[in-house]
């Protein structure tokens, strides 16, 4: 995972690897050339926006934001230096093409598929999945030619332009050896950055139109069939090339973009990395991922904590992780993030955290290293969760059974419909005579003191109320009537683990909207002695080479970065309280701190 991501990751609080819709891959069930098809009938029928619409979109949506922030330049796989200074850069619109002699005159679109291989027709000449803004003088000398491992002793020559390119790319035949062994023909070879990208984008595109590849013009990158479609020597290399450079942040935000803002399709294989290997090697995965490391607790509130982590490596690829505190299944993921906020814990209480990774196989990882950390004091009672049902499936009218991620973990509903609002979307359950639509959190940690939540009666029946049952144990009920109404249920004052259910119990008949469902932590004993509140960390951000901590009693620290790397460590005392932090880039840190009686992380910046 390419090293500004995690610094993403920090930066932005989610459970989420992408802003995949509820639902979105449901039916993507199968393995081999029937879970292609699957995808295909998901991703089929986009909405094609012209040509011409790339222009908007790459002015809008293809800046580099990600090695040059804040620079509004346009990000050219073709032309970027991901470690260093870009040999030159495109202004968005300025600087399209236009008529070109050498590199670094404009930019243009970049048919990563070449339009010679499906005759320039639509909607494939203005799919923006294979569209990407490029040096105009680089595109020409790639021409059509398929993507491969070039062999440096092969190089090929062309007036007005250097062979590597200024930031590496190269022309030539193909190294007929190792990996890309196959093919003796010219390729072009994009930089390392940038080729799990390019991969991902063939993957993409022999599936969407996998109705229609094998009909196409011979290219030497298709097989001329539809289930595999790739011929084996580009099918080996891709496979590699997609494992070896995992998907960034850049491909993330673009299949946001072209979903949300453009044409109304996703490519899966930036969302679901493990569907290359289900697909294309679909032999059982007995790898387990390694295990993840570097974890670090960290920006402890009243009532939650952040975690961030080195992410693990696997054989095809990592698709979740759980979280675990003080031992015991909290959450997973989802997704393979490398950072978690964990909620619901009480306040003024120290906490362990440990992870595992997992793959789609559902092999696991061996345990992470664990973090402890202790929470912050507080004035009274703090949300142990919040539910605002946002993240419900997409509207439905049906009465089904229900499950979606929300913002404390996995809730689930019977005899649900998805499609009415109260506060925003709502998620309504069926009590009509013998319906018994039911609503269950997921199992939280905190304990519960006050109970709130919103209902209304949708459609006709007759008014009345819903149970609510902590633990199996019946605690009150909730009134329901045709005018939204909010009610708290006080004093439950359960500790430990929590699962809510909210269910029918026959006084009434009706269906009930349901919103705006949260619960306070339950009152604990403090039983942590680090003096956090009597601790001062200064300045920060940090301005010059001595960073000052005061405090009560001799601490040891250490400094890491955002990867986890430790790149300080010492002792303060009352007496000696400066860290020399000389040897810091400017960037965001990781301050750690431990006495006998526990440990602290602060967040730093340099500048």
């Amino acid at each position: 995972m390419k090293h500004f991501y995690t610094l993403l990751a920090l930066l932005v609080t989610t459970v989420g690897f992408a802003q995949i819709p509820a639902g979105y891959y449901s039916t993507a069930t199968g393995t081999g050339y029937s879970l292609k098809t699957q995808l295909h009938n998901i991703i089929n029928g986009h909405n094609d926006q012209g040509y011409n619409a790339m222009d908007s979109f790459i002015a809008n949506y293809d800046l580099d934001n990600y090695y040059e922030a804040g620079s509004n330049t346009i990000l050219d796989p073709y032309s970027e230096n991901p470690t260093g200074a870009d040999p030159y850069n495109f202004t968005p619109v300025g600087d399209e093409c236009g008529n070109y002699n050498g590199e670094g005159d404009c930019y243009n679109k970049e048919h990563v598929i070449p339009q010679s291989s499906f005759n320039s027709n639509a909607p494939m000449q203005s799919d923006a999945h294979h569209l990407l803004p490029t040096d105009g003088r680089v595109n020409g000398f790639r021409s059509n030619y398929p993507f491969g491992v070039v062999d440096n002793g092969s190089l090929v020559s062309q007036s007005g332009i250097s062979n590597p390119t200024q930031n590496g790319s190269k022309l030539g035949g193909n190294l007929n050896s190792g990996y890309s062994a196959g093919y003796t023909g010219i390729v072009f070879e994009p930089i390392d950055e940038f080729k799990g990208d390019i991969a991902r984008i063939y993957f993409y595109f022999v599936t969407r139109y996998e109705d229609q590849v094998s009909n196409w013009s011979a290219y030497a990158m298709f097989d001329g069939s539809s289930d595999k479609a790739l011929d084996d020597p580009f099918l080996n290399i891709l496979m590699t090339w997609h494992q070896n450079d995992p998907v960034s942040q850049k491909e993330i935000d673009r299949n946001n973009n072209i979903y949300y803002n453009h044409q109304g399709n996703r490519n899966p294989f930036v969302d679901h990395p493990e569907y290359v290997a289900m697909i294309w090697n679909p032999t059982p995965d007995t790898t387990a991922p390694t295990a993840p490391t570097n974890l670090v607790a960290s920006n402890a509130t009243t009532s939650s904590m952040d975690l961030t982590w080195t992410a693990s490596t696997d054989d095809v690829a990592v698709t979740s992780y759980d979280i675990f505190v003080d031992g015991t299944f909290y959450s997973n993921t989802s997704t393979a993030v490398t950072n978690f906020t964990v909620t619901g814990l009480a306040s003024e209480t120290n906490y362990c955290f440990t992870i595992y990774a997992l793959d789609a196989a559902g092999n696991t990882s061996a345990v992470s290293n664990q973090d402890c950390e202790t929470t912050l004091a507080g004035s009274g009672s703090t949300d142990c969760a919040s539910e605002d049902f946002e993240n419900i499936p997409a509207n439905d009218s049906q009465y089904t059974d229900r499950t979606w991620t929300g913002t404390n973990g996995q809730w689930n509903a019977t005899r649900a419909r998805t499609d009415q609002t109260i506060n925003g979307r709502a998620i309504l359950i069926d009590c009509r005579n013998s319906s018994a639509g039911t609503l269950t959190s997921p199992t939280l940690l905190g304990g519960i003191g006050n109970l709130t939540i919103t209902t209304q009666k949708i459609y006709s029946g007759t008014d009345g109320t819903l149970d609510v049952l902590v633990n199996g144990s019946l605690i009150g009920t909730i009134p329901y009537s045709a005018t939204p109404q909010t009610t708290t249920i006080t004093g439950i004052n359960v500790s430990g683990n929590t699962t809510v259910v909210i269910q029918d119990n026959d006084s009434g008949s009706a269906r009930i909207g349901i919103d705006d469902l949260s619960w306070t932590c339950a009152p604990v004993l403090n039983t942590y002695n680090f003096q956090t509140n009597n601790l001062k960390i200064y300045p920060n951000p940090i301005k010059g080479n001595t960073l000052n901590a005061e405090v009560k009693s001799t601490t040891n620290y250490q400094v890491y970065d955002i990867l986890g790397k430790k790149i300080l460590s010492g002792t303060v005392t009352t007496n000696n309280k400066k860290i020399n932090v000389s040897r810091l880039k400017n960037g965001i840190y990781i301050l750690k701190l431990e006495t006998a009686n526990g440990s602290v992380t602060k967040k730093l910046i340099k500048e």
